[in-house]
């Protein structure tokens, strides 16, 4: 398989999807890609917006994307899609229409068949086994906890390790601590900001200047740099005892 999984989409100070650019880029190849967009995390805003926010960095790469909206056979689109992009924004909303539309299976099948994936945010969240590891509010029900399960591991996107000042409620930590808790076997990733995972073939690689955080029941937290290797979280081998990074 190939996939893209980013922690976030913009940082501050820059333009959209500016800090992942160029592993985008690289990942599509110098052959143009049209990949098919499924914008269904967007709340706030429409999903002719998000498309033409997506496209307009996409085509100053030399690809370019169209919506899964503007299908009248969704999942027809889904089996004809050169690339498959999953963008940011409420994973509740996302995994909804996700099951509303039929797609959990057809994008699971075509993605192990080899196209290539790219999420971030919601859409990295979504090619874990389930959204249990989001940070969103459950503004709807998403028709089961249920995704891809294009990875055998949790994506924690965005992990912080900040406790502010007088805030009196949980950190994310404590958070994925409780989800390890009743989840004993299941690794988590906290995935930092401007970092990404990139799987093709057999390699799976942490790419960023930044460290991920790897919780799993029972063990000590480890920190993975981009020097380590992360093919255990794939076969689910034991936890490693170190890296290059503690």
């Amino acid at each position: 398989m190939k996939l893209l999984l980013l922690s976030n989409s913009t940082n501050p100070g820059e333009e959209y999807l500016s800090w992942g650019r160029k592993e985008i880029k690289a990942f599509l190849g110098k052959k143009p890609v049209t990949a098919l967009f499924i914008p269904y995390a967007a709340v706030t805003f429409s999903f002719e917006e998000y498309e033409a926010k997506v496209e307009a960095r996409f085509s100053k790469l030399g690809h370019h994307i169209t919506s899964i909206h503007r299908s009248w056979n969704p999942v027809q689109a889904i089996e004809k899609a050169e690339a498959i992009v999953i963008g940011g924004g409420n994973t509740w909303q996302l995994v909804r229409m996700m099951h509303d539309n039929g797609l959990m299976e057809p994008i699971r099948k075509k993605v192990i068949a080899g196209t290539p994936y790219i999420g971030w945010s919601a859409g990295s969240n979504v090619a874990c086994p389930t959204l249990r590891t989001t940070n969103d509010m459950p503004i709807i029900d998403p028709l089961g906890f249920d995704t891809l399960n294009l990875i055998p591991f949790q994506i924690n996107p965005h992990y912080m390790d900040v406790h502010p000042e007088g805030f009196g409620g949980e950190t994310r930590e404590m958070r994925i601590n409780e989800f390890i808790e009743i989840n004993p076997d299941i690794y988590v990733l906290g995935l930092r900001e401007a970092t990404l995972l990139k799987w093709e073939g057999k390699n799976l690689k942490l790419v960023g200047s930044k460290t991920a955080r790897l919780f799993k029941k029972g063990q000590k937290p480890i920190e993975l740099s981009s020097g380590d290797d992360l093919s255990f979280l794939l076969s689910k081998k034991d936890y490693p005892s170190e890296c290059s990074y503690n």
